[in-house]
Parts: C-alpha cells; structure tokens; sequence
C-alpha cells in the first residue's frame, strides 16, 4: 500500500507521541495502532506493522530497565514461557480471520480497552500480598495476556503491570520493568509470525519504531507529577473516537 509524505509524517509523529505517553502511562499502542488504521491500513498489515515498531520499543524499555538493575530475568522465566505460547496462538488466530471480520471486530476491541482503563482501579505503588502462585499465575494471567496481546494487542503496557501488582503482590517499579519484558516476548513472537506471513510495511514500522524509541526516552527523562492521571484520560477519548470512525466511516 502507497502513503504520501504527508500521511508519513503523521504517522511517525503519533508514534513518537505513543513512545512518550507509554513511558508515562503506559498503553502507547492505544494510541500507534489506532492511528494506522486511521490511515486506511489493512487490519493485518496494520497489526503487524505495529507490532514490529512495538517490538523495538519494548526491547529499548526493557534494555533501560536491566541496565539499571530493575529487572531480573530468571524468575519471568515460567511466565515468559507461557506468555510466548499465548502470544503465538494469539497471532495465528488472528490471521485465520476475514478482513472485513476484523474491522468489525477492532473497533469492539478498542472500546472494550478504552472502558477497562475508565473504570480501572488505580494501581498501588507498595508491595502487597501475592494472591497467586507464579505456577498459577503464568498459566492463567501470563496465557491469557500473551493471547490477547498476538491477537491485538493495545493496553498491555498498563494490563500488565496492574496484574502483576495485584495477583503477584509486585511493587509498581518491579511490576513496570517485568512487563517490558512480558511486551518484548509477546510483541517480539507475534512480530515473528506477522514477517512469515508477509504482513509488515516495513519502511513505515523502522520510522515509528525510531520515533517511538525517542519519544519514550524524552517522556522517561522528563519529571511529571500525576502524568498519568493526565495521560489517561486522552487515552480514552481518543480511543473512543477512533472506534466511532471505524465503526462509521470504514
């Protein structure tokens, strides 16, 4: 598919605005995959051009977080497991769909997200008391949340960690730097599906995922008191907006 210069543009400056608002409060993919959408992408092409951009930034996230000491690998091993068996069952589920299927289904998708981030309760930031087993836990949230995520894939950045706080027990730092890995796994495993399958625009998805690199660095180094709570609700408005055009003007 050809996009002007214009309409590439954009598109790389809504991913440098995901990579700042992700690094903020999560959910940047709520606000990249919408957007190639809106563009006229093919639903397929879309998600698979998002998730090879997503896959970049999360790999860039989740270098920052280990560098630092934040993040420990060995005990996301059974949970990273069963996320990239849920990721990649996700992936194939989703090609075997109809395309037009799809653009119905999207935006009931995204409305879906928009609602559970309105009526989310705000995340701890102190440890609490683990509710689960990691056994339990990889098998049942860690499964499911890798399914979602190589089916669709938007919202992960804050599902993730509010999952890890709550069935875990996880402080908020600790549950942020895990799900940047759990996002690389699950992003990176359906990215690999998506190239076999031939569906990247791959000029565009290196540009975002450069954009998008930058605009998380720029919005990690910048202090912003409640940025969250003033991220958040843009998130919501314009994801609903964004069903409403698919919804109606497809």
């Amino acid at each position: 598919m050809e996009l002007n210069f214009l309409t590439y543009a954009i598109v790389i400056g809504v991913a440098f605005i995901g990579g700042f608002v992700s690094s903020i409060a999560g959910s940047g993919g709520l606000i990249t995959l919408p957007a190639l959408l809106w563009v006229g992408l093919p639903p397929l092409t879309a998600l698979g051009t998002y998730k090879i951009q997503s896959s970049i930034g999360a790999l860039s996230s989740a270098w920052n977080f280990y560098n630092k000491g934040f993040l420990q690998i060995q005990p996301l091993i059974k949970p990273l497991i069963l996320t990239l068996l849920g990721s990649g069952l996700g992936a194939l589920t989703v090609q075997t769909l109809d395309g037009e299927f799809l653009r119905g289904l999207i935006p009931l998708l995204l409305i879906v997200i928009a609602i559970f981030f309105l009526f989310s309760p705000k995340i701890a930031t102190n440890n609490g008391v683990a509710k689960l087993s990691v056994n339990v836990f990889s098998c049942t949230a860690a499964l499911g949340v890798g399914f979602y995520g190589g089916f669709f894939g938007p919202g992960i950045g804050s599902i993730m960690p509010f999952l890890f706080v709550w069935l875990l027990g996880y402080d908020l730092v600790k549950a942020t730097a895990d799900t940047k890995l759990m996002s690389l796994t699950i992003n990176g495993a359906s990215a690999i599906i998506f190239i076999v399958n031939g569906l990247i625009l791959w000029e565009l998805a290196l540009a975002m995922a450069l954009a998008q690199v930058i605009g998380a660095r720029f919005g990690s180094n910048l202090v912003m008191s409640k940025g969250a709570y003033l991220v958040q609700p843009f998130l919501i408005v314009m994801t609903l907006l964004v069903a409403m055009k698919l919804f109606f003007f497809s």
